[in-house]
């Protein structure tokens, strides 16, 4: 049985579309490919706003690229937007109007996610054999650096660097662009990018590889510039990489000198120009040829392949229970366990808490209380190993300082919207009810607040069944009651637990308000019943013993 996914680049410059088909042995067949220039990015540099005309024109193209995708009978849409939408202060108006407009729901993606996915994308397209390659992504409003082999990536960088960030800030001219002003954009690329350039160097590389549209482009123009399409003999070993344009470093520095001394006009006529590319290739150029100078890189070779594969790779990871999909699985549960342990977490208690908070969670659905599926569980489970990560800058309020902490940390394998629900799950779980009014809860829709709302719940209770920061409650069973209605939460333990009863009795509030019933707990003997089949780990802070086996879609 086959599926039909699709995936939407919502890029700074342009928005592309891939539209594929996935068969049950993994076969994939390209049904559509589409690419609109809709330079969401305009003007927003210096304003931090998307203007409406923008606003329009993105919404518009997403809704077009929608209807194509349904057009093909695609069950799944996923659509990820980059740098333009990330940094403006109105994002959420152009994320309702594309949800009211398309159908669709928009993930807002960190810069280091951004550049994960590109090497996702351009890595899965290339053999690199021992290389270890040196990946360059110029997008309309950030610049992307990866350094990795083929078992993975080692540097992950994003910088505020970008076609039309550079253009609108310097080069907003149809006139031809003067040395001093190209040198004075260059020394601006220098000062941003001296620390990834001092990691790349730091790290090392055989090979440079460039994406996206801008390098790309100024490949077409410099092989044609020099004649043929690859200006120098490669280097051995090399990366197979079907269609790319190697060229040198030296033939780009004369080809920007040509372009700086053309007016716009006859820029877009340059052989190899994309003449919709024109009034930003400086910007981009500059960013290129500043850091290939920087990193003491002599050539590079050019990718088709950018952020819309690695999409399409990231989805299919997810969805096979293979050795790939653990390792893409390991990336979001590895991001978390970082940043635990940079936050000095205590290992026991959040992975005995993540444990019962699972079970709740399992216990919950069985009863019909709940239909949120392995992507709800996840994220629960990942907001009670970090829910006491706050105590390391104080105790004292330490939800508040868990909750900045977690929002404002580079999580990769996640979008902004799951960092959001982990980080307001982790937030409310001590008190408090959450709602629309409270200012944290002021990005997510009304579906995803009561799933904030939910997982919050569960967490909270978990939390107290481990009040003691011993493990004494070796598991959990739950009931419902009618007439009245109430739910029974039996402990099961052979220590007496006033600490833990005590825990849940005075944590029950949010529970009791999201299920509409009293809570009551009771402590058993492990040997009067049946203990569940995942038991917690060891004090080796290893992974949860609830840890999801898969990703599916929501129930």
């Amino acid at each position: 049985m086959s599926h039909v996914f699709a995936a939407i680049d919502i890029g700074t410059n342009s928005i592309r579309l891939a539209v594929v088909r996935i068969e049950d042995n993994n076969h994939i067949t390209t049904l559509a490919q589409h690419r609109e220039m809709v330079r969401l990015g305009e003007g927003e540099f210096a304003t931090h706003r998307m203007t409406p005309e923008a606003i329009a024109r993105g919404a518009l193209v997403c809704a077009r690229f929608a209807d194509v995708a349904r057009g093909f009978g695609a069950d799944e849409i996923v659509a990820f937007a980059t740098a333009a939408v990330r940094e403006a202060e109105n994002r959420e108006e152009f994320i309702e109007r594309v949800r009211r407009e398309a159908g669709i729901e928009v993930r807002v993606i960190s810069g280091p996610e951004e550049a994960r996915l590109i090497w996702l994308g351009v890595s899965s397209g290339i053999e690199l054999g021992s290389n270890r390659a040196l990946l360059i992504d110029i997008g309309g409003g950030s610049t992307e650096v990866i350094v990795g082999t083929s078992e993975g990536y080692e540097v992950l960088e994003s910088m505020k660097l970008g076609a039309i960030r550079l253009s609108n800030l310097f080069f907003d001219t149809p006139d031809p662009i003067s040395p001093e002003l190209f040198a004075k954009v260059q020394a601006h690329v220098r000062a941003v990018a001296n620390p990834v350039a001092r990691r790349v160097q730091q790290a090392g590389f055989d090979i440079v590889l460039g994406s996206a549209g801008t390098i790309n482009c100024l490949g077409q123009v410099v092989a044609n510039y020099t004649g043929h399409a690859e200006a120098s003999p490669r280097p051995t070993p090399s990366p197979s990489l079907r269609g790319g344009i190697t060229f040198r470093t030296a033939d780009l520095r004369q080809v920007v000198k040509l372009l700086c001394r053309l007016p716009l006009e006859e820029r877009r006529q340059v052989p190899g120009m994309d003449p919709t590319r024109a009034d930003i290739i400086l910007g981009g150029a500059a960013i290129l040829l500043t850091f290939l100078e920087q990193v003491e890189a002599e050539r590079i070779t050019t990718s088709e392949r950018g952020l819309r594969e690695g999409i399409l790779v990231d989805h299919l990871l997810r969805q096979e229970g293979t050795r790939e999909q653990f390792q893409a699985l390991s990336v979001r549960r590895r991001s978390i366990l970082q940043l635990a342990r940079a936050c000095n977490y205590e290992a026991d208690h959040a992975h005995h808490t993540a444990f019962l908070a699972l079970r709740l969670f399992d216990e919950l659905h069985q009863l019909g209380e709940h239909t949120y599926g392995n992507t709800s569980r996840e994220l629960l489970e990942y907001a009670a190993i970090l829910h006491d990560i706050g105590t390391f800058l104080s105790h004292s309020n330490h939800q508040r300082h868990a909750y900045y902490i977690i929002r404002n940390s580079d999580l990769l394998g996640f979008d902004d919207t799951e960092i959001d629900i982990i980080a307001n799950v982790a937030l409310y779980h001590r008190k408090g009810i959450p709602k629309k009014k409270h200012p944290n809860m002021a990005d997510l829709n009304r579906e995803e607040r009561r799933r904030v709302r939910v997982l919050a719940a569960l967490l909270r209770v978990a939390e107290g069944l481990d009040r003691s920061h011993l493990g004494l409650v070796r598991d959990i069973r739950l009931r419902r009651e009618e007439s009245p209605r109430r739910f029974i939460l039996t402990l099961i333990s052979d220590a007496e637990c006033e600490l833990e009863v005590w825990g849940v009795q005075n944590n029950s509030d949010l529970f009791e308000y999201v299920f509409k019933a009293p809570l009551v707990a009771e402590v058993v003997h492990p040997n009067s019943i049946e203990l569940a089949s995942s038991a917690p780990t060891s004090a080796s802070g290893a992974e949860s013993p609830g840890a999801v086996p898969d990703r599916s879609p929501e129930a």
